[in-house]
């Protein structure tokens, strides 16, 4: 059983994207321990850049668990902009990213270009680590 999932905010998936080094060296070894690799559905909407070929993006997503956003993750998302007085867009979508990252059963490893943001929206229940 997989002990932990490293999720990937948008930066994080833009990176697999364009085969960053950095990120494919921790994606592999991620991979190689056997350890989940995912993205929230609306990572995949943020992180599509229409500057890449669809294939390319496509085989990227392939290589991850993509978990859904359902109301429950929504509903906590809502939560954590409420605690953390957060809105718009931005905030929006971090605060899913974090509410999906908060909701896996198992611990939960964020990449991600915004830790500050991401340290608040989890309250400590995720470790950060910054791309």
């Amino acid at each position: 059983m997989n002990l932990r999932t490293v999720l990937l905010d948008s930066e994080g998936l833009s990176r697999l994207v364009r085969y960053d080094r950095r990120v494919m060296a921790i994606l592999e070894q991620a991979w190689r321990d056997d350890l989940v690799v995912a993205a929230s559905a609306l990572t995949l909407v943020e992180a599509r850049d229409p500057r890449l070929q669809q294939a390319r993006f496509d085989w990227a997503v392939s290589r991850i668990d993509v978990i859904p956003v359902s109301e429950e993750i929504a509903r906590a998302a809502s939560k954590l902009l409420g605690q953390t007085g957060r809105h718009g867009h931005a905030d929006a979508i971090d605060a899913v990213v974090a509410a999906t990252a908060i909701a896996v059963p198992v611990s939960t490893v964020i990449l991600t270009s915004d830790p500050d943001d991401m340290a608040a929206l989890t309250q400590g229940k995720a470790r950060i680590v910054k791309l």
